[in-house]
């Protein structure tokens, strides 16, 4: 074989290989929690309550007691290992069916079967919304209106999206933010990669650098034993710095992408995005359009509301989008919108809900794998258990620097398996907060190194809920966006290994 030849055999070759796609890569993952089932023996913690105070107010978890771990034995003592098969009958739990197990599990408040749901019914209504034709003259209009000042769109979304993250841990509701914003972004000469920034990312950002998030600081201060929403001063000053640092590197990138197209890690999904804007050549804006409008934001305001003054979740949230699709729908056929009629409403709602059947089964299958490693019940034998005891018995052992970064590396690997921040907080703050006692490491490092470690990985691990519903709604693939975003993760770690040192190094108690 000629050197030339052969170049255009290796070029070929090249060309050919393409990252895995998401489904793959998670069943991968399965396989590999399979193998540490046959590796690991299952272990369980016993459960305790613990009280603690939030605005005067004085609230309860339950929570693992650290001193409790056990290994499960067998009637003869012998160490007794979860393994998982290919297939499990009777409800358990195998590779071979644990994507199904993975989207028939949890309920209406959470993962899997909840935030499922939860894409469902938001990808209806908002499909109604965008079957008005409002918001495609809404973006058009507003194009117009700013010309060379578009740019401005991405500092104020971003703080906006980061500060719903940071007061009330806003997450799941970026993804129907995205679905209106993505089209506006890929109109304005962007791409879907700075749709997920603006949205989801941002509310990580401000999610994982909180002083006052209810799901994440305020839990794991409380299992702590550290004054509710203390050191809010430090932390407000680190939202301001993650959250400049995330409007920084997503102008960057946009202004890259504006330029230059090509560069655009999401161009297969904006292609659909950029089909749409073909299509309308001319805006309109009626009466009706207002109308539409005036109900998103509305119903925007209402959930908003909501979610602060009265704790609202997937289901009153679903359901108040789901009303916002019908009056959205109403009012377009009584104004003769795109010539609407109440089929026309039926057919869209279906279409929008059919968007979201692709990024919902990824979320089915990510929590088949805690599944696999015993479902992140501390009184459950699993090797999830395991992995959590072992981790704190090394953490123990370093000097008190070392031992501080180590709780928000393990946190970090940790919110690969259990990614929700109460979640977490209550399997993982009973452990760390005694450990950084004996290491040294004062408790409110060990709250700090928690927050960071649970919240910035959101962003990139497959088993978020959110991100996959988000990545799903712009049509980009995780492949793509890992690509994208390992950059912006390296940052983030390094910049949050470099405060939680800091921290410890300065005594923040």
């Amino acid at each position: 074989m000629s050197s030339t030849t052969a170049e255009v055999y290796q070029e070929e070759q090249t060309s050919r290989w393409q990252m895995p796609d998401t489904l793959v890569l998670i069943f991968i993952i399965g396989a590999l929690a399979v193998l540490l089932t046959y590796l690991i023996p299952a272990g369980y913690f016993d459960s305790q309550t613990i009280t603690y105070m939030v605005d005067g107010v004085e609230k309860s978890r339950t929570a693992i007691d650290p001193t409790s771990f056990q290994y499960a034995t067998d009637e003869a003592g012998n160490l007794l290992y979860k393994s998982v098969g290919l297939f499990e009958s009777g409800g358990g739990i195998g590779l071979m069916n644990f994507v199904f197990e993975g989207l028939v599990s949890g309920s209406k408040w959470g993962s899997a079967i909840g935030v499922i749901m939860f894409m469902l019914v938001i990808g209806g209504a908002f499909g109604v919304v965008m079957r008005t034709g409002t918001i495609d003259n809404g973006i058009l209009r507003l194009i117009d209106k700013t010309k060379g000042n578009e740019a401005l769109f991405i500092p104020a979304l971003f703080a906006l999206f980061s500060l719903g993250g940071a007061v009330f841990g806003m997450g799941e509701e970026a993804v129907a933010f995205a679905i209106i914003i993505a089209p506006l972004m890929v109109r304005l000469g962007y791409d879907g990669i700075t749709t997920v920034m603006v949205t989801y990312v941002a509310t990580q950002i401000g999610f994982a650098a909180s002083w006052m998030n209810p799901f994440s600081v305020a839990v794991a201060q409380g299992i702590a034993g550290v004054p509710v929403l203390s050191g809010a001063g430090f932390r407000i000053a680190m939202w301001v710095g993650f959250t400049i640092i995330g409007i920084v590197f997503t102008m960057l990138y946009a202004s890259k992408v504006k330029k230059n197209p090509e560069l655009s890690f999401s161009k297969k999904g904006d292609v659909h995005f950029k089909e749409l804007a073909t299509e309308q050549k001319e805006s309109r804006w009626h009466f009706g359009d207002t109308l539409v409008l005036l109900t998103v934001a509305a119903t925007t305001a209402w959930v908003v509301w909501g979610v602060v003054v009265h704790a609202w979740y997937l289901p009153e949230i679903a359901s108040q989008f789901f009303t916002m699709g019908i009056v959205a729908g109403a009012i377009a056929v009584v104004f003769r919108l795109n010539n609407m009629t109440v089929n026309d409403i039926a057919a869209a709602f279906k279409e929008g809900a059919g968007t979201m059947l692709a990024p919902a089964l990824l979320v089915g299958a990510a929590k088949g794998v805690l599944l696999i490693l015993g479902g992140g019940k501390s009184g459950d034998p699993s090797v999830l258990n395991s992995l959590l005891n072992s981790a704190g018995g090394a953490i123990s052992g370093l000097p008190e620097v070392v031992a501080a970064w180590f709780m928000y590396v393990f946190q970090s690997v940790f919110n690969f398996f259990v990614t929700s921040g109460s979640g977490q907080a209550a399997l993982t703050m009973p452990l760390m907060a005694p450990l950084a006692d004996i290491a040294g490491v004062t408790r409110q490092v060990s709250v700090l190194a928690f927050q960071l470690g649970d919240g910035f990985t959101n962003i990139i691990v497959p088993t978020s809920a959110s991100l996959m519903a988000t990545l799903g709604v712009c049509r980009i693939d995780w492949g793509d966006w890992a690509k994208f975003c390992w950059r912006f993760i390296a940052l983030l770690f390094v910049l949050s290994s470099v405060i939680v040192i800091g921290a410890q190094i300065s005594g923040f108690a």
